[in-house]
């Protein structure tokens, strides 16, 4: 018998956990996120090295690559960044396209970062949009 009959849950395809994941919190767009931004909200860029050094950086986001991003941010763990100082912390989390980061913002909700979100089209959007980037 399989792992997920045992477990009673049916496997799901990518597409549909990203829909469900997304349903849970609501997106914002490149202006958005400037604003966000301005009004306090930590933007969080989880790009791999090689993305940000071939198209740059969102100035002012905490560079945290992905596979750390939850002991960075959890408020009571040990490795949390000096940012990370509460559940209630307003978070745009900033991928290459905005697929990436939607997952991730599930893992921050279920941290309880409650105000975790994700930027739609993720770096690429922030670029298009002519929002500034620092190489």
């Amino acid at each position: 018998m399989s792992d997920s009959r045992r477990s009673g849950t049916e496997p799901v395809g990518i597409d549909e956990l990203l829909e469900r994941v997304r349903a849970g919190f609501v997106r914002v767009g490149p202006q958005e996120a400037v604003a966000a931004a301005a009004g306090g909200a930590l933007l969080v860029d989880i790009r791999y090295a090689e993305l940000r050094e071939r198209d740059g950086l969102i100035p002012g986001a905490l560079v945290v690559e992905r596979n750390e991003l939850e002991w960075r941010l959890d408020p009571q763990g040990s490795h949390r960044a000096p940012e990370a100082v509460s559940h209630d912390l307003h978070i745009v989390v900033v991928c290459n396209e905005g697929y990436a980061s939607s997952l991730a913002v599930a893992s921050l909700r279920q941290l309880g970062l409650h105000r975790a979100t994700d930027l739609i089209g993720g770096f690429q959007a922030w670029r298009a949009a002519g929002l500034p980037v620092e190489a």
